[in-house]
């Protein structure tokens, strides 16, 4: 054996699973001041790592609200007494999880409408920076997810330029996803050579996304965009790191020595809230064999809630999925936040007996499953791994659901 076969065995040794989720958003700050409106304010930047170490078994996780200043006031705070560390690889371990700094941004430009973009910044130093460049382009540089009055290449420049990694967010939701609703080529609003992944959001999987081929340069990312707690992890990406840091989730993205995406772990599909169409006049959910109309079956309108699945038939240059030779394999999750009847008490007695919910999902045998949660909810679990549960596809904002008794 080769010297160097010899390294690259040894270097592969060093190498582990880390599960990441890069998309996690902030209801408040510790003062209590809003960040994402929308999202639950127990949300804090402690909230988040405390859920991801102790109870996901996430240990990667990206806040994209970290631009924010009352945001920043609490990650001093944290550093300062020691309960976080920051890292020299990039990002600020708290136990078992490192947080990576990122931020959700709004952008709109003629000929479409508004899109999100994820920027993730190497260091907090360098995120406060970025924060001080936002500042004057924004009406409200404390709140997460605001609109910037600039152009999406101006980001993509300004983020690259402080060592950082940008992602167009959920990329095929019909709100705020850039292919969703804004253009039907990336390259139509950046850069391809400065776009560091692909972000598919919970309607969309690995081989939907394929049609597009010129997706086929860029890697997939599977998060969850969660805005609770119970949130966190339904999507995730497992990584093969030698550890949780910003400069080795960079080395994955670009799968230098031996680092890379091993497998997407993404919401089904069809449990996400835009898979299907709908008609914003009658509410009327679409059949698959409808999403090429314009206009709503029954009542005629042409106000409708365009789903990912009918937007990715629109703009695909092929017939059918393509699999990408090193394209690693999605893997369907259906989060126990899906599962019928599995309310607060059961997710403390799963996760008390068996330490994290992605260890639930997919690794705890039946027999074991069965002693805790009962027959019925272990036979569910393991029915979703196997890609067995029957699910009624979301559309319009709703969540798709598993369908009871079958």
């Amino acid at each position: 054996m080769a010297p160097e076969d010899i390294d690259r065995d040894v270097l592969v040794e060093e190498l582990r699973r880390v599960f990441a989720d890069l998309h996690v958003h902030i209801g408040s700050s510790e003062s209590g001041e809003a960040v994402k409106i929308s999202a639950s304010r127990k949300l804090t930047f402690r909230s988040i790592a405390e859920e991801a170490s102790e109870r996901k078994g996430v240990e990667l996780v990206g806040v994209i609200d970290g631009h924010s200043p009352p945001v920043q006031d609490d990650i001093a705070r944290l550093l300062d007494e020691g309960e976080m560390e920051e890292i020299a690889g990039g990002g600020i371990r708290y136990r078992r999880t490192v947080i990576l700094l990122g931020c959700e941004l709004e952008i709109r430009e003629p000929g479409g409408g508004p899109f999100h973009l994820l920027a993730y910044l190497p260091t907090f130093e360098a995120m406060k920076r970025w924060t001080e460049w936002m500042r004057p382009r924004m009406a409200n540089v404390r709140l997460s997810s605001q609109r910037i009055r600039t152009t999406a290449r101006e980001v993509q420049a300004e983020v690259l330029a402080r060592g950082g990694k940008l992602v167009p967010a959920h990329a095929f939701t019909p709100h705020r996803g850039l292919l969703g609703c804004s253009a039907d080529r990336l390259d139509a609003r950046l850069e391809p050579d400065g776009i560091a992944a692909v972000e598919l959001g919970l309607s969309a999987d690995s081989d939907m996304a394929s049609r597009l081929s010129e997706l086929d340069r860029y890697p997939f990312l599977t998060n969850s965009d969660a805005h609770s707690a119970r949130m966190i992890g339904r999507e995730c990406n497992e990584l093969l790191l030698k550890e949780p840091s910003f400069d080795e989730w960079a080395k994955a993205l670009s799968g230098e020595q031996g680092r890379r995406i091993t497998a997407n772990i993404g919401l089904h599909p069809l449990l996400g809230k835009y898979h299907g169409t709908q008609c914003a006049a009658c509410g009327r959910a679409f059949r698959p064999h409808e999403e090429e109309a314009d206009v709503c079956p029954d009542c005629g309108s042409k106000r409708l809630v365009r789903g990912v699945s009918g937007r990715i038939e629109r703009l695909a240059d092929r017939e059918r999925p393509f699999r990408l030779s090193g394209r690693p394999p999605y893997r369907r999750q259906v989060p126990l936040s899906f599962f019928p009847g599995l309310g607060p008490r059961m997710l403390d007695k799963l996760l008390h007996a068996f330490g994290s919910e992605m260890n639930v999902l997919h690794l705890v045998p039946y027999p074991d499953l069965s002693a805790v949660a009962g027959e019925a909810l272990a036979s569910l679990i393991v029915k979703a791994r196997t890609g067995d549960l029957a699910l009624a596809a979301g559309a319009g904002g709703a969540y798709g659901k598993i369908k009871q008794g079958e």
